[in-house]
């Protein structure tokens, strides 16, 4: 197969996500102050795009509030430093089961289940740019819960986001939920061409291997723009390998904790390493204007 490199990046930043990842590295955000300020410094240093969870401001814990969401939104859009904003919609859809013998009821303790609009309220009030949506259900291998996303509730999400004027970014962990986006824009539930993020190496999705990535590059119709990460030590390497497979690329705090070893890093030393690779390989990093010219995205202003 023809090397098909990628000349014009455009990288994201993950700036926290919603792993138990908090108390690992202090660098990783929590309030919303520090969620803005990471993100303007990713944006710095050449992200071109800010994906964003966001956390309890005390404990760290996930969170799906859309008051914290507004918050980071209003800081973010304050500032001077522009920036794409990627607002998560993956949170409410974990069902965590009781044990193997007694499944049923859930552990209601643990367990996040929302209704479409409900997962979808934060996007509607904040009008982010772009937001995502897991194209499907999987078992994930922290905290031994599944993620949980029917057809049905993807139709009605997908729908919802297409309404708004919020480009989806479809979150790919295997080849089956690209199945399922391609039928979603044939459907006419989103729009063509789409956004994908292939999620390498998320157990229990899609293992980060080369075979397997071009599995799904190559799953990705011609038209539609896609970016790759992978988690922990091979961020890097898979940022050299989406730029070499046609694609862009993904670093930050939510997939990777360091530079190297024994070296906990911050999101704009990722972003800044990432930039030097694919500038390394002759490929340009490019900025939001362009970002926004290439997926027909519209600059939302501060409130």
């Amino acid at each position: 197969m023809p090397l098909s490199m990628n000349r014009e990046v455009f990288i994201t930043c993950a700036v926290t996500g919603s792993g138990a990842t908090q108390d690992r590295s202090p660098h990783v955000p929590r309030s919303p102050e520090q969620i803005a300020e990471s993100a303007i410094a990713a944006a710095q240093a050449g992200a071109a795009v800010v994906h964003c969870h966001v956390r309890d401001p005390q404990t760290g814990a996930p969170s799906r509030d859309p008051a914290l969401f507004r918050k980071v939104t209003e800081l973010i859009r304050a500032s001077s430093t522009d920036v794409v904003l990627n607002l998560t919609a993956g949170m409410g859809g974990d069902i965590v089961f009781g044990p193997t013998e007694r499944p049923l009821p859930v552990n209601e303790a643990a367990t996040d289940m929302a209704g479409a609009s409900e997962r979808v309220r934060h996007v509607a009030e904040c009008l982010p740019e772009i937001c995502t949506l897991d194209c499907g259900t999987m078992n994930f291998a922290e905290a031994d819960y599944v993620m949980t996303n029917t057809p049905g509730m993807l139709r009605a999400m997908g729908a919802m986001m297409t309404e708004l004027g919020v480009k989806p970014e479809i979150e790919a962990f295997d080849t089956g939920h690209l199945w399922f986006a391609k039928q979603l824009v044939e459907e006419r539930v989103l729009k063509s061409p789409a956004l994908v993020q292939l999620c390498m190496g998320v157990p229990w999705g899609a293992p980060d291997d080369l075979n397997t990535f071009m599995a799904m590059v190559n799953n990705v119709p011609s038209d539609w723009t896609w970016s790759a990460f992978s988690l922990g030590r091979n961020q890097m390497p898979f940022v050299a390998a989406s730029v070499l497979a046609g694609g862009n690329v993904r670093v930050g705090l939510e997939d990777n904790l360091m530079l190297g070893r024994g070296q906990l890093a911050t999101n704009a030393q990722l972003v800044e390493r990432a930039k030097l690779i694919i500038e390394s390989l002759g490929a340009k990093v490019i900025g939001p204007e362009a970002v926004r010219e290439r997926l027909g995205l519209t600059k939302r202003m501060p409130a």
